[in-house]
């Protein structure tokens, strides 16, 4: 049986419309797929640009670690000196004098030390005679940084000493004690020093003879320094 032209062609006016809708609906949506494309491209070197270059920014130069303090092998001082003369029966006033000490350092915390003082006047009159005290002696230290340009230490000290111009029999004495002190640096080797200990000696009453053979007996005898420091 034919079908008449008058039933079909509408169908195929509809087939042909549906086609037509269906390709316009893929063009719009490969050139929708093209656009995000390109946008996500053109998004990449703008978001990486602004990270490269703050990799490329110098680190702030006050996160740098600041340099090690430096150490030094040895330290010399010299300075003014002032020591009680408990060992003279009868005395009223401490000698002043000179204290001279080097230092070898290990490191930054321990060190030896050997300390000459000398001890020849006299801070008022009355004292009996004219004494006269020369010590020598040597012993280990302990230093560190306290806060800022303040540093401190403790030492131990053990050698002999010696008193003249009294009559003394002997003139001469074990010695030993502890100090310590502060120091303030004015420049890597200059240093400002205040220190002081407590040293112990043996001695006779004042004019001993072997007839009346007096006994030594231990005295105790504060001392203080203050002079500069030279380290090397």
């Amino acid at each position: 049986m034919k079908v008449p032209d008058q039933v079909t062609a509408p169908a195929r006016r509809e087939t042909h419309g549906h086609s037509r809708q269906v390709r316009t609906k893929l063009r719009e949506t490969r050139t929708l797929k093209r656009k995000w494309l390109i946008s996500t491209l053109a998004a990449i070197p703008a978001i990486l640009m602004p990270l490269a270059a703050t990799a490329q920014i110098a680190p702030d130069s006050g996160t740098r670690p600041e340099p090690a303090a430096p150490t030094y092998k040895y330290e010399i001082y010299a300075g003014y000196a002032y020591t009680s003369l408990n060992q003279v029966n009868q005395s009223r006033h401490g000698l002043q004098g000179v204290d001279i000490n080097v230092t070898r350092d290990w490191g930054r915390y321990f060190g030896l030390t050997v300390d000459g003082a000398y001890f020849p006047s006299s801070l008022g009159s009355g004292n009996p005679g004219k004494p006269v005290v020369e010590s020598l002696m040597g012993g280990p230290g302990l230093h560190a940084p306290i806060y800022g340009q303040v540093n401190g230490f403790l030492r131990a000290l053990l050698g002999a000493e010696h008193t003249g111009g009294e009559g003394m029999n002997p003139k001469v004495s074990f010695a030993g004690g502890a100090g310590g002190g502060l120091e303030y640096v004015l420049s890597p080797h200059l240093v400002l020093r205040a220190e002081g200990d407590d040293i112990a000696s043996s001695f006779t009453l004042i004019n001993n003879t072997p007839q009346l053979g007096y006994s030594p007996h231990e005295r105790w005898n504060a001392r203080a320094m203050f002079g500069v420091v030279y380290r090397f």
